[in-house]
């Protein structure tokens, strides 16, 4: 787990996310407790449990963007569910302890992408060599390279090496070869989706009993570098290895990110047992407390897994979960409503600004757009309004007004092209005014 300061963290989020201080500094701290943790000896290491983190608030307010940042910020094995996914044991569906599974398969991908690096300069030298024996095949009247006479092989010689100086100056992409590809068969693409609700156990098996199948394509140089390069990296790396760090990792530091878990909470029922609901909260809770999941790769403990859920909570509130579930999400975090200068903030500021994408965008047709202050203030005001008036959806409402704002000009950008559009609060509320005036018609539109 790279080893972010809290301050660090919440510096990097800022660049994605306005506002919710409350929400990135729980989460910072709770990340560089699991880096904390790492340090301590080994006997007191494993008396420090994660301290879980349950954010409520409104849709749109960032819930969901921090835990998409966060998992670039980490390193470390991390994966996003929805808790409504998940049904009880025993009745079809997502069972709670596939999310684990899942978890580890991003840790062996991520670990294997690391351990690929390692070896990439190996692998690519191979790779090169391979490629040369098929641009340059042997000739089908020698029966062997060892019954060349010295003049033919130092004419096939400098001929590799002629084709080894245009394959490194990229002149042979283009140029079609046949290779060798092994394809292995899984129990998914066999058996389809009963092989995706088949035992874990039962799905090792057929993969062993189910031939690899070998055939021949013909693909251009840059394909098959790609294709090439995968096969030797997988002769040089270790899979044992890979299985034992990525299953360390993920019970060491691996962080589930389960949203929608307001939407678990008990309610009512006069039609008997809720499996949705109450029933996922019961096979929650014992991955949550801490045990022992079983894997295609292997036994994992979940004890020291961080869990962090999150939910708009609108007709419910944390305090409706299961007392015992409760208890293990300690850290509550409220995300506040946005306002309109947050909504103005969102416009201009981060990295990924909707404004600054739209401007990208159009730019690849010829068209340059330019946004003035008063501009971005009437979509962020207008935005502020239509989620008081109708559904409170946050930032998301943004994409919609801008949507609105550049649909004509975004069906016209490659006929009007090359031009320069200023984008004033007039254009905005020329575009908006039929719909925004119309209550009814906002309600549908925006």
């Amino acid at each position: 787990m790279k080893d972010l300061t809290p301050k660090q963290i919440v510096a990097e989020l800022d660049k994605y996310i306005i506002g919710q201080a409350g929400a990135k500094r729980a989460v910072a701290v709770a990340v560089r407790n699991r880096w904390r943790r790492q340090q301590l000896p080994e006997s007191l290491r494993q008396d420090i449990w994660p301290k879980n983190i349950i954010m409520s608030g409104p849709t749109g307010v960032g819930k969901t963007e921090i835990a998409r940042r966060l998992a670039s910020l980490t390193g470390a094995p991390f994966i996003k569910v929805e808790a409504t996914k998940y049904t009880e044991v025993g009745y079809h569906g997502r069972d709670v302890e596939s999310m684990i599974r899942d978890l580890v398969d991003s840790a062996v991908s991520l670990v294997r992408d690391e351990m690929t690096e390692q070896v990439k300069e190996p692998a690519e030298k191979q790779v090169e060599e391979r490629l040369l024996d098929y641009l340059l095949p042997q000739s089908d009247t020698i029966a062997s390279p060892n019954l060349e006479d010295d003049d033919t092989k130092a004419r096939r010689q400098r001929n590799r090496d002629k084709l080894r100086e245009q394959l490194r100056n990229g002149e042979l992409e283009d140029r079609t070869i046949e290779i060798n590809v092994e394809e292995k068969s899984t129990v998914v693409g066999v058996l389809g989706q009963a092989g995706m609700e088949m035992d874990i156990e039962f799905q090792n098996m057929f993969e062993k009993m189910l031939p690899s199948r070998r055939q021949t394509r013909r693909v251009t140089v840059a394909e098959a570098r790609r294709i090439l390069f995968t096969q030797e990296a997988d002769k040089l790396i270790d899979k044992n290895k890979i299985t034992a760090e990525a299953i360390r990792r993920v019970e060491q530091s691996g962080i589930v990110f389960l949203d929608e878990i307001d939407k678990i909470t008990a309610v009512e029922s006069r039609h008997g047992p809720d499996v949705s609901r109450q029933g996922v909260q019961r096979d929650l809770l014992p991955i949550v407390e801490g045990s022992t999941v079983i894997t295609k790769y292997g036994p994992v403990r979940t004890d020291h897994i961080l869990f962090i859920a999150a939910g708009a909570f609108h007709t419910s509130k944390p305090s409706d979960l299961m007392p015992e579930l409760q208890g293990r999400f300690p850290i509550r975090v409220e995300l506040q409503d946005l306002t309109k200068d947050d909504f103005v903030r969102i416009l201009r500021e981060p990295q990924n600004a909707l404004t600054k994408q739209t401007i990208a965008l159009l730019a690849t047709e010829g068209v340059q757009i330019e946004f003035t202050d008063d501009a971005i203030d009437a979509m962020a005001q207008l935005a502020y309004d239509v989620n008081r008036r109708t559904q409170n959806i946050g930032a998301r409402r943004l994409y919609t007004i801008v949507e609105k704002v550049f649909e004509e000009l975004g069906f016209q950008a490659p006929d009007i092209a090359p031009t320069k559009v200023v984008i004033n609060a007039g254009y905005v509320r020329e575009k908006l005014a039929d719909i925004a005036a119309d209550e009814d018609l906002s309600k549908f539109i925006l």
